[in-house]
């Protein structure tokens, strides 16, 4: 059914129709009408669900690891420094193999405070060992949201399902919502083989000594390189009952045949996707790479993606400081084992929430025309606010 919704109610009603029996969460901006709308949904009676309201991410967090590891589908959502404060109990969640969902309604981490949208807090758990998925528009944060059940469930391992806080959660959008009938045709019952269960007394997450780490860390490795697969094959299942698939991995619009790429994650491709259509006659139609899988990451679906490419902009929403961006770090180390690989430039856009103008996408490939171009650069920063001494 195609209704006009806000992104964080139309998630509320793909989380509702997952059939969650645990969600717990404490409100953060972007996040809060996701978790709002759920708690309406709870209180209305038209979600059976246990809502446990917290006093913080970090006990969020800690609820919906009891929930899962207890055999419940549990489901949680944060941003920025609430994802940041509930760090630890992410490591917990997934070196344990516990399978639940979050939203990332991303944002930039301060200080200074920041509400606005950027990608820096998904980026500070990326080593955290989460499945992690962008999308670039409400309606396939939606379905990749219903996918992410799924996903977890079949892999042993957390999704983080991350969409743009307020280009996204707070805009209003057109969304065919799966049907009740179809989402249970496609997610099956929960299931949590290694449940905790007072009849089969057993522990989880006791203290592992240097005789078996290694081998656990390699087993969660092993397990996030196999999702890959899996994310495809789900996505791929996803279209058969609904009629619509999100992208799998990554996929590639525009001129599949230019000699110069963009590269990016969540709603910025749709800019550069809009860019494209409005300055292709001017600056020529370059090659869109839209990266959905960020970890585990598609380093062979990537070679593929970029063969014949002379050059390639990789946009990222974050930085790391001292070093440059963290998405450009890793294509780059990723590509740099390809034969005939494309020269990579890496800009950072839209950090607290700068816009991104259509436009950006002719001043990108106007940039790189020249051969002084940078390899790296806070694109859009106006250096004439700064001192001297900090440009």
């Amino acid at each position: 059914m195609r209704e006009a919704l806000e992104g964080s109610q139309a998630i509320a009603r793909a989380v509702a129709l997952t059939k969650p029996e645990v969600i717990a969460a404490y409100p953060i901006t972007p996040q809060t009408h996701i978790v709002e709308n759920l708690s309406k949904l709870v209180a209305d009676g038209k979600l059976k669900a246990e809502y446990v309201s917290v006093e913080s991410e970090f006990s969020a967090a800690s609820v919906v690891l009891g929930a899962a590891a207890a055999g419940a589908r549990a489901y949680t959502a944060s941003a920025s420094q609430g994802i940041l404060l509930m760090s630890e109990v992410m490591y917990n969640i997934s070196g344990l193999r516990v399978p639940l969902v979050m939203t990332i309604a991303n944002r930039a981490v301060g200080g200074p405070i920041n509400i606005w949208n950027d990608q820096s807090d998904t980026m500070a758990v990326r080593d955290a060992g989460w499945i992690q998925l962008h999308c670039i528009s409400n309606q396939e944060a939606v379905d990749t949201t219903i996918q992410a059940f799924r996903l977890a469930q079949e892999t042993g391992l957390p999704v983080a399902v991350n969409m743009d806080g307020f280009v996204l959660t707070h805009t209003m959008e057109v969304i065919d919502m799966p049907s009740q009938e179809e989402v249970d045709a496609f997610l099956p019952p929960f299931e949590f083989a290694d449940a905790l269960d007072p009849e089969r007394p057993r522990s989880m997450g006791t203290l592992v000594d240097p005789n078996f780490f290694p081998e656990v860390r390699h087993s969660h490795h092993a397990a996030m390189g196999k999702a890959l697969a899996r994310i495809e094959e789900i996505d791929k299942a996803y279209k058969k009952v609904v009629g619509r698939a999100s992208g799998g991995l990554l996929t590639v619009e525009g001129d599949k045949k230019a000699k110069v790429g963009i590269l990016a994650m969540g709603s910025v491709v749709g800019t550069m996707m809009a860019g494209l259509e409005d300055f292709k006659d001017e600056v020529g139609a370059a090659r869109i790479i839209k990266l959905r899988s960020f970890r585990p990451f598609p380093a062979k679906a990537l070679r593929a993606a970029v063969k014949g490419l002379d050059k390639l902009v990789v946009i990222d929403r974050a930085i790391s400081p001292g070093l440059g961006g963290v998405l450009g770090t890793e294509v780059s180390a990723v590509l740099s084992t390809l034969k005939n690989a494309p020269k990579v430039y890496n800009y950072a856009l839209g950090l607290g929430g700068r816009d991104i103008p259509e436009t950006m996408y002719r001043d990108l490939l106007t940039t790189i025309e020249d051969k002084k171009a940078p390899r790296f650069a806070v694109f859009d920063a106006d250096l004439d606010k700064l001192a001297p001494e900090d440009r």
